[in-house]
This record gives structure tokens, C-alpha cells and sequence, in this order.
């Protein structure tokens, strides 16, 4: 029976190995928790940050929302003070049967005191929630992390496609997908 127990744990190793080595790099850059949506659909933006810039923690989170996110509602988080800029957008639309003209175009969470800051060394989430845009493809957030020391400006974004291999510091990818009501309509 302790041989049949060794064998279990030494062939569980392996695979642990590789969920903590796929696990590092999915932490390595701010990332959407849920990567895809569907189109024209409420959709839940859960930020994770994995870690401060280059062992200094974080001050604050700054998203700026791309043109085809609409409707941003930010949650508050506990130490933090939450801000959003509203601004004009370039291209309105139709909300509810009312024209939409402005709209919140970045939401900023910072750290009310240095109790509050996101060490280096742990992970947390920033959420906010907002409608989809109706066409499908994707969308970027870029997401400013301001730390103790220093700052990463999670922006880049390839210049066709969805590959960011490679990219140093890539912005957050939202794919919008085809909504599951059209994709059943004969």
C-alpha cells in the first residue's frame, strides 16, 4: 500500500510542476480572469495583477476602457479610492433607446495608505463591469501599475492578431465572441 502512495505522489509531481510553471506565466502580466464574452452582452472585468515592479508593490491601478467596452461601473475595493474619468465619446451609441454621448474612460484604484499597497510578493483583482460592443474580435485594455518605486505600463498591443509572445509589457485581451442567442438563430 505505501509503494501504490509513492506512486500516486510521484506521478502527481509532474503535473503539479507544470500547473505552477503555466500558473507563473499566466501571473506574469495583468490578465482578464475570463479572457472572452460574448457580443453585445453585460460582461464582469476581473483584473489579476501577480505582482509589483520588479519587487516594489503597487500604489495604484489605472484602466483605461477601449472604445468598444461601454457602460464601465467600477467596484470599490476596500483601501482603495476608486476614480473614473468621464469624457465624450468618439463614437456614441444607443443605450436603453437613449443616445449615450459620454462615458467613463479610465477607472483608478489607489491605495489610501501604505498599509493598503499590494505587496510584490502577493496577487489581487480589480473589477469592473460594462457592456460588450455588438461586433466580434478583440479588445485591449491597457492597464498603468504604479508602484513604491517605478511603474509598468501593461499597453502593448500586437500590430495584427492576438499573439502578445514575446511582448514585454502586453495589454489586457478581451476576445468578443459571437453571443450564444445568434449563434442558435436558424
Amino acid at each position: 500500500m505505501k509503494k501504490l502512495n509513492f506512486l500516486k505522489i510521484t506521478l502527481k509531481r509532474p503535473l503539479m510542476v507544470a500547473t505552477l510553471a503555466a500558473a507563473s506565466n499566466s501571473f506574469g502580466h495583468v490578465v482578464l480572469a475570463d479572457p472572452t464574452a460574448q457580443a453585445s452582452a453585460s460582461y464582469r472585468a476581473t483584473f489579476r495583477v501577480g505582482h509589483g515592479c520588479d519587487g516594489s508593490p503597487i500604489t495604484s491601478i489605472k484602466v483605461t476602457i477601449p472604445a468598444g467596452f461601454r457602460g464601465s461601473k467600477p467596484m470599490p475595493k476596500a483601501g482603495w479610492v476608486l476614480s473614473t474619468k468621464v469624457e465624450k465619446l468618439s463614437k456614441p451609441y444607443t443605450s436603453y433607446g437613449k443616445e449615450v454621448t459620454t462615458g467613463v474612460t479610465e477607472v483608478s484604484w489607489t491605495a489610501t495608505s501604505k498599509e493598503h499597497w499590494l505587496p510584490d510578493a502577493h496577487y489581487d483583482e480589480f473589477v469592473l463591469r460594462g457592456t460588450t460592443q455588438g461586433e466580434v474580435g478583440p479588445i485591449w485594455f491597457a492597464v498603468l501599475q504604479t508602484c513604491e518605486v517605478g511603474s509598468v505600463n501593461w499597453a502593448d498591443v500586437p500590430a495584427t492578431g492576438i499573439s502578445t509572445k514575446g511582448m514585454k509589457t502586453p495589454a489586457a485581451l478581451l476576445e468578443i465572441v459571437k453571443s450564444e442567442s445568434a449563434a442558435h438563430q436558424h
